[in-house]
């Protein structure tokens, strides 16, 4: 009886051992990372809140937006409700790259490409010049490991005289598009995306191929995404893609292919437009995963749907319940609406029998409620590549992967920075701190916007669209939210606006025990 039990172990030992060789020749997985300018997590007809019950609740701009990519995406992976970006582009963009949170890599504003834009009381240290030849980027260090690095669309990495304007110097092979600009002087090719309008320094570099033709920007730019994919898979080569649509960004040029779904909307022409421009990105993004299947890499290519900040929609006042109803605010503002951005995360293609998706399930239609933000995509991806970040770089953020399979990780803090120390935007000089359910937000200098005071709390659990203002009520928790606030600036060593003479830092300052 011995030898047959031995003999059964051993051919069970070959089977397991034949097993991990397969997983180890699985190739590294693509990584695409589809990021949206100025599109916030209302700005889809893909639902992103839930109600109580946890399940995805419509509210009236999902059945304004049309975007039926971004729901086949999310109905074979995940979405998440609570993810998180800085409120202004440049900030989160390179978070994605660094892994950092804004207030330590001090490109805590948007880059004005000409100009220092730092504001009358701007921190004087903030990193206006962006990422640098040397820094260590998610680009480089995937090009370090072999993976053939593609930029395609809005880069807004650095100034225009800066090393960061190219984003071939941040350590991507190819790039097309991407420079200093933050916006297209143009989407229409016939306007030469803004060379032949007046908008030269603002047109969109490397597409003089489609000048004068019909060729939508948001178009143009996935053709050239789809080329670049076609050459990597040709040469054998695993794909980092990081495919920045200019969309939806201003101008609010109507994408003549969409005008007449909103055209009867009773909504005004610019949000009409910016309609137009939603649904022309949700049709990129639908060629693009058309084209890895067609490619034969669908399976092995894990995207990172997600938005830069929040929405710019052409629909309210920008501290109202409006833009992103129901969420408060809109983009470069203290509230939700600022910040709460799509994200979704799915491999372009299901296949439970992949080697690489038995590695990193995904479930299909699922909702993730837990809070994450967009420095945790580095040591994600990474992560998901296998590939080890570069010793000595500080990384803020967190790796998803516990959370990309539907699981809570109980590891994970419930907390996020927001760190913006500039003026002027919708809201200026200020700093919010997330901590599970409480948000706290820090005026430097206290206006109308601010209700007149240095302070600002909500419980969001109860008050998610931020009405009530519970800084007089609640004194305990104000004190312990702005202890954290506090703690965390000092831990990212962030720099911070200052005073009238433009000298001193201004900090932020503990309420008193009372108040009232």
């Amino acid at each position: 009886m011995k030898r047959p039990l031995l003999l059964l172990l051993s051919m069970l030992a070959l089977c397991l051992a034949g097993a991990g060789a397969f997983a180890a020749e699985a190739p590294p997985p693509n990584i695409v990372i589809f990021l949206v300018d100025d599109m916030g997590v209302m700005d889809t007809s893909t639902p992103f809140l839930t109600g109580e019950d946890g399940k995805p609740r419509r509210y009236p701009l999902n059945d304004y937006f049309r975007t039926p990519n971004m729901e086949r995406l999310a109905a074979r992976g995940i979405r998440f409700n609570n993810f998180c970006a800085m409120s202004v582009c440049s900030p989160t963009r390179i978070a994605i790259q660094t892994g950092q949170n804004a207030a330590r890599h001090r490109t805590t504003n948007w880059i004005n490409p000409d100009t220092n834009n730092a504001g009358p009381n701007g921190a004087p240290e903030w990193n206006w010049r962006g990422l640098k030849r040397g820094d260590v980027t998610l680009a480089r260090v995937l090009q370090s490991a072999g993976y053939r690095t593609l930029h395609v669309g809005k880069g807004h990495f650095g100034p225009r005289s800066s090393e960061g304007a190219d984003p071939a110097t941040l350590g991507f092979d190819f790039n097309v598009g991407g420079a200093s600009i933050g916006a297209p002087g143009s989407y229409y090719g016939r306007q030469g995306y803004g060379k032949t309008v007046g908008r030269g320094q603002a047109a969109v570099p490397g597409l003089d191929r489609y000048h004068g033709t019909d060729t939508f920007l948001t178009d143009a730019l996935t053709l050239e995404a789809n080329a670049l994919l076609d050459a990597a898979v040709r040469d054998r080569k695993p794909f980092y893609l990081n495919f920045a649509q200019y969309a939806v960004h201003a101008p609010f040029n109507s994408d003549p292919r969409f005008a007449s779904h909103y055209r009867n909307s009773g909504k005004p022409e610019p949000a009409q437009a910016f309609a137009t421009l939603v649904e022309g990105m949700d049709k990129s993004l639908g060629d693009l995963v058309s084209h890895l299947e067609s490619l034969g890499v669908a399976e092995n290519t894990l995207i990172f749907f997600l938005g830069d900040n929040g929405s710019d929609a052409p629909l309210g006042h920008q501290h109202a319940v409006a833009c992103a109803a129901p969420l408060r605010g809109r983009k470069g503002s203290h509230y939700e609406g600022g910040m709460r951005v799509p994200f979704i995360a799915a491999w372009a293609k299901s296949n439970p029998k992949n080697p690489l998706q038995r590695r990193l399930g995904i479930p299909a239609g699922a909702i993730q409620p837990q809070l994450a933000a967009v420095q945790d995509l580095f040591p994600t991806v990474l992560s998901v590549a296998n590939v080890e970040v570069p010793r000595g770089h500080v990384v803020d953020g967190r790796r998803l992967n516990t959370l990309l399979t539907g699981r809570r990780d109980s590891r994970r803090s419930e907390t996020f920075l927001m760190h913006y120390p500039h003026a002027p935007h919708r809201s200026d000089y200020w700093t919010s701190y997330r901590d599970g359910e409480w948000k706290v937000i820090y005026h430097y200098f206290p206006s109308e916007v601010s209700e007149n005071s240095h302070y600002q709390l909500f419980h969001l659990k109860s008050d998610p669209f931020e009405q009530n203002n519970r800084a007089l009520s609640d004194p305990t928790e104000l004190r312990r939210m702005m202890r954290k606030l506090i703690s965390e600036l000092e831990r990212h060593r962030a720099v911070y606006p200052v005073d009238p003479d433009r000298r001193t830092p201004l900090k932020p300052v503990l309420p008193p025990g009372d108040l009232g």
